[in-house]
């Protein structure tokens, strides 16, 4: 909060903050840090204007994700999301707005990204933006027009990617990571996930997510690296993935992921 406050169109930004319901049965402990996060939202004035929305019930992050962002959309027609735990940079706010409005008319754009992974060599290879099929949730932004074609059937994502020539090995970038195996744990009600059915729904539309060759975020609970402080410029761009960038991905997922499927 006291980042996004700093940020340059902070003080001309709406920014409503969506405060999750207890769980049945839960501790006493929770449920004080529950209420002091509460506290800490209406502390200051975050934004030029900060409304709040504090939960009976527990709906649970996917649920209240996707239920909240489709209901701001249906009001502003587009938005930008942060999860809790994020550090912006000041530039954050100006390089999503830039974005957002350079790329409205552009339909298989359909996803803004502040975030890119850890990777060196990424700022001497890659272009200040440029885009890449997979979509990260660390800061995120899209429109209406977009956000209407996501898939909520984990079953149904997962057997329209199986139909596609290589789509598996290319949702899986290139087979470096397995990220199918996410839609499966949703099938079987493993896991209760939105990001990985969004990335699939964009997938599956052809869609393109634009990406800086730097993060504008950072996780909170790991700030040994601080976000970007200069300002991302965006211009327009060829619509077309970047091959460098999917390259650099996979060879990331493949350091980490060295059991995973070899080509």
């Amino acid at each position: 909060m006291e980042a996004l406050s700093k940020n340059d169109l902070a003080d001309q930004s709406t920014l409503y903050v969506v405060c999750d319901g207890y769980k049945k049965n839960e501790s006493e402990e929770v449920i004080k840090n529950i209420r002091s996060v509460r506290e800490i939202c209406k502390k200051k004035q975050w934004a030029k204007e900060v409304i709040i929305s504090e939960k009976e019930t527990n709906e649970g992050k996917a649920s209240s994700i996707i239920n909240g962002v489709t209901r701001i959309l249906e009001k502003y027609g587009n938005i930008i999301v942060l999860e809790d735990d994020l550090i912006t940079s000041p530039g954050f706010l100006t390089y999503m707005n830039d974005a957002l409005d350079l790329y409205a008319s552009d339909e298989k754009v359909m996803h803004i990204s502040s975030y890119w992974f850890p990777i060196k060599k990424s700022i001497q290879l890659l272009p200040e933006i440029f885009f890449c099929r997979f979509a990260t949730s660390h800061g995120w932004a899209t429109w209406k027009r977009a956000w209407a074609k996501l898939e909520t059937d984990a079953y149904h994502l997962k057997k329209e990617i199986g139909y596609l020539s290589d789509g598996i090995k290319k949702f899986n970038i290139e087979n470096s990571y397995p990220y199918l195996n996410q839609l499966e744990y949703n099938v079987i009600g493993k896991i209760n996930t939105w990001a990985i059915k969004w990335y699939a729904s964009i997938f599956l539309n052809n869609g393109l997510c634009l990406h800086p060759n730097i993060s504008l975020v950072n996780k909170g609970m790991n700030t040994a690296d601080s976000p970007a402080l200069s300002g991302i410029r965006v211009d327009k761009i060829s619509l077309e993935e970047n091959i460098t960038a999917v390259r650099l991905l996979k060879q990331l997922h493949k350091s980490i992921h060295r059991n995973f499927i070899d080509e």
